[in-house]
């Protein structure tokens, strides 16, 4: 391991560099969000709605098949022309779904371009501050996703319900513009350059560091919360299509793409709680958001009025985002020490889309067994309060016999 991967600039939270990147993810982010709700309207629209679930499906396997790539890719350049690239395929995929093409497919590129950006966003805050401001640096990254994700949400919902057209064009501009400003984050020095791209070495080296993250027990309880947060939020936003018809009685795309804001406001509060509350000493203190989930899914099957919905999501964001954050910060450190952060954020990228893959497709095959909605969400949340809880019993086992 080159001697250099572990310095970082020590950058000031709101230094130029920060706010370049925290403006690209923005940007990126709302049209990664107004995609998901304009691809879901035309799939409607073309009366293929048993369709939604396999959208997801589609956006995270090239996750999963490039998780041996993308780590060590974006840890060979420089890490905001690798959000650049990256930033194109989506603004491919968006594209080629406003002219028609099958949007299973395009949402598919869209997601290798997701899936070589999410290294590259994260692991570049290893290299702007140390590990003393990573959770605040992560709060601020995630903060500004969470509104772009409100956003995003938001916006889709209204533009598809007026206009497929003018959704997407507002897609496609969205990602114009985080190109943009990709390029204003300084060109950083690679982590691990490589000679050469040989995918068997690659291969090799992504099992090495899979194995390595699994072993210790830091990151190993990060790849397992993170996993199952981000399995319970993929599969809650598209249970919230399908529940807001049967639960509240309304049928247009703008509720449920709402529902999910409101969402997304609570994650933003979760967020701030867990940068002034929990440190990487103390990074524990997390499983009391991530024990929340469970229960507050459960009891969102149970209400049948808006109010009632709204506090119980944005509850349900609050817990979610106290519970990932500080493991995203906890895996970045730790995996900045050891295989480098690319190469740790993109096996996070495996096991968290794994996770989506098996939520989702769980849920697309209850739902094509005809199970009821307000079923199948209770049902969710029980298997979500399940995981969480053993993962903290083991969580603490392990911190016990340490």
């Amino acid at each position: 391991m080159n001697a250099d991967s572990h310095k970082h600039l020590d950058l000031p939270l709101l230094s130029l560099p920060m706010l370049a990147l925290l403006i690209a993810q923005f940007l990126s982010a709302l049209g990664d969000n107004a995609l998901l709700i304009s691809a879901i309207a035309l799939v409607k629209s073309q009366g293929q709605a048993d369709w939604i679930p396999l959208l997801q499906e589609f956006f995270v396997i090239p996750y999963i098949l490039l998780a041996p790539f993308v780590g060590p890719l974006s840890d060979s350049f420089p890490k905001g022309r690798v959000m650049f690239v990256a930033n194109g395929f989506k603004l491919g995929g968006a594209s080629l779904m406003a002219l028609g093409f099958n949007p299973l497919v395009c949402y598919g590129l869209a997601g290798a371009g997701a899936a070589a950006y999410s290294p590259a966003k994260y692991g570049i805050l290893t290299q702007f501050f140390g590990p003393e401001k990573l959770v605040k640096a992560n709060g601020m990254l995630e903060g500004s996703t969470i509104v772009a994700i409100l956003l995003g949400v938001l916006a889709g919902g209204m533009l598809a319900d007026h206009s497929l057209q003018a959704a997407f064009t507002g897609v496609i501009g969205a990602y114009a513009l985080a190109a943009g400003f990709n390029l204003l984050i300084p060109r950083l020095p690679p982590e691990h350059p490589l000679n050469h791209f040989n995918p068997g070495v690659l291969l090799k080296d992504f099992v090495a560091a899979l194995l390595a993250l699994w072993r210790n027990g830091d990151t190993r309880f990060s790849l397992l919360g993170t996993s199952v947060f981000w399995g319970t939020g993929s599969t809650l936003r598209l249970l919230l299509f399908a529940w807001v018809p049967v639960a509240l009685a309304i049928s247009d795309n703008q509720t449920p793409a709402n529902l999910m804001g409101v969402v997304s406001v609570g994650i933003v509060v979760g967020a701030v709680l867990a940068g002034a509350l929990v440190s990487l000493e103390k990074v524990n203190r997390a499983l009391l958001g991530g024990l929340l989930l469970g229960p507050l899914v459960l009891a969102l099957s149970l209400v049948g009025n808006l109010p009632s919905t709204v506090l119980l999501l944005t509850a349900i964001g609050a817990a979610g985002g106290f519970f990932v954050v500080p493991l995203n910060a906890l895996l970045q450190e730790r995996g900045h020490r050891s295989v480098g952060a690319g190469h740790a954020l993109a096996v996070q990228n495996l096991w968290e889309n794994l996770a989506m893959l098996i939520f989702v497709g769980a849920y697309f095959l209850a739902v094509r067994g005809g199970m009821a909605v307000n079923a199948l969400l209770a049902i969710f949340g029980l298997v979500v309060l399940a995981g969480i809880a053993a993962l903290a019993v083991g969580r603490m086992r392990g911190t016990k016999q340490n």
